[in-house]
């Protein structure tokens, strides 16, 4: 671990990887394509000048948004942040550039993919694999034996039963319960979870 961290991106998930790392890093530089933000040093483009004493994370909540800055920035490295109020197992696995935000709780033998977002008061139970740029939304939960594939948003308050596999490119609306494998991606709303037509 460096003794830098660069957030990029200054907007309100910003705001919580700093209250993250704050207490972790000695100094914490933002940097946003939108300079009229606060305390923001320079355009995404400028990362370059940190990268030999700085750590990175990208803070953007949007999932296609934050792989596509991720894959952008070469030859850095990823700090994973995890709130001192999140509960999490020493079983389990979390991957380099996720957060998981206060209140969280991811259980034994769990694994979190690279660049996840676990809100506050999420949960991940036993057993289930989360991929790389998912979003598990404030208090949204994952039942033991899970696969949630890659770059899927779990909308606030919504719930995946136990043993569900959940294919990549797929939304689940706010407070909608998953209760049965989802094969196509897309957008899922309601109890029981049923894809939104076009």
């Amino acid at each position: 671990m460096k003794d830098n961290l660069v957030i990029i991106g200054a907007g309100g998930h910003g705001l919580i990887a700093y209250d993250i790392a704050k207490d972790i890093y000695k100094r914490i530089i933002f940097l946003d394509d939108n300079l009229n933000l606060q305390n923001v040093s320079g355009t995404t483009k400028s990362y370059k000048k940190y990268i030999n004493d700085s750590d990175f994370f990208v803070a953007i909540g949007e999932n296609e948004k934050r792989k596509e800055i991720v894959l952008s920035l070469k030859n850095v490295k990823f700090a994973t942040l995890i709130h001192r109020k999140a509960i999490v197992s020493s079983l389990c696995k979390i991957g380099e550039g996720t957060i998981v935000c206060a209140g969280a709780v991811v259980c034994a033998k769990s694994i979190i993919g690279k660049h996840c977002i676990l809100n506050s008061l999420s949960s991940v139970d036993h057993n289930s694999e989360i991929g790389d740029f998912c979003h598990v939304s404030v208090n949204s939960h994952i039942a033991g034996d899970c696969y949630i594939s890659n770059n899927t948003l779990l909308g606030i308050g919504s719930n995946v039963i136990n043993s569900i596999n959940i294919c990549p490119n797929v939304t689940i609306g706010a407070g909608a319960v998953v209760i049965n494998n989802i094969k196509k991606s897309g957008i899922y709303f309601g109890i029981p979870a049923k894809l939104k037509e076009k």
